[in-house]
């Protein structure tokens, strides 16, 4: 532990009203973005998050998403303890989940604790704020339609920051190809603005001890509810069960393995840009693939 989250611990105890000992913190690995510690108290343990000062905002709006959907009720989150800057470091605090090991009933749940959070919706589009996408911006401007704020502020706004970055102009004026005919994946109708995680890639729930899911890590806004089911395709990491308990409320609808590629563009650019050219040519492939999809 660095001597700068060593000397703030005693001040976020004293925030969370709990007695944190830096004798008892331990780093927790499986992040890129942030460094993690779970610290022991007798309270119970905590689960804490650190970063420079300027990432506040965005643990601020990761404990509000993580609020919004334990209102919802679909499935489990961590409780959210607080959130703060205390010297030099924001940080976030929530309560620290001993994990078990998946199973089949572990990704029923999972997936019927879905499905009944896509059916929480929201009036527009979108979210009340921004919030961010791993360590990317994600704007959530509210809007009435969804191939529009879903071309204008997760296609465009990639492909604005790969422009920013230098990434190859073909690859980029093929985006904006696309962008224009996003209205096209939609003939079957407008989707109703669902509640979504936002970032529901394998690494982002597990299993408790007791074998209930949780999740955590949301990038939350209300879109599609597809949206969220095409991420858990993109790296792997959840099975049939998952699928079967969620389309037994949602069965797929025929433009839905299309669109699966369309929305998963939006997380394989924001990798690009975030962690480089290792994803240039799965980004290329995908824009070339959707834009076959229709037309010349």
């Amino acid at each position: 532990m660095s001597a700068t989250v060593r000397e703030a611990l005693e001040d976020i105890g004293g925030q969370l009203g709990r007695d944190l000992s830096a004798a008892s913190a331990r780093p927790v690995g499986g992040g890129c973005i942030n460094a993690a510690w779970r610290v022991s108290c007798g309270q119970g343990d905590v689960f804490l998050k650190t970063n420079e000062p300027g990432s506040l905002p965005m643990f601020e709006a990761e404990a509000e998403g993580l609020g919004e959907l334990k209102m919802a009720g679909g499935i489990r989150v961590p409780e959210v303890l607080g959130c703060g800057a205390s010297g030099p470091i924001a940080w976030l605090a929530l309560e620290y989940l001993e994990t078990g090991r998946p199973g089949g009933e572990s990704e029923r749940q999972l997936g019927a604790g879905l499905a009944r959070q896509h059916a929480c919706l929201g009036r527009k589009f979108g979210w009340h704020r921004d919030n961010t996408i791993g360590s990317t911006p994600q704007p959530n401007p509210a809007s009435d339609s969804w191939p529009e704020f879903f071309s204008r502020h997760r296609l465009g706004f990639q492909l604005d920051l790969a422009r920013d970055q230098g990434w190859p102009a073909s690859m980029i004026d093929a985006g904006r190809r696309l962008q224009q005919t996003v209205s096209e994946f939609f003939a079957d109708g407008e989707p109703e603005p669902a509640l979504l995680h936002g970032d529901l890639w394998g690494g982002n729930w597990a299993v408790g001890k007791d074998g209930t899911p949780f999740i955590f890590d949301p990038a939350v806004y209300y879109g599609h509810r597809e949206a969220d089911v095409a991420m858990t395709r993109l790296f792997g990491g959840f099975g049939p069960d998952f699928y079967a308990a969620y389309e037994e409320r949602w069965p797929a609808s025929p433009g839905a393995p299309v669109r699966t590629g369309l929305y998963n563009l939006y997380h394989v650019l924001n990798h690009l840009n975030l962690f480089g050219a290792a994803y240039l040519a799965r980004a290329e492939e995908m824009i070339g693939s959707l834009l076959s999809e229709v037309g010349p």
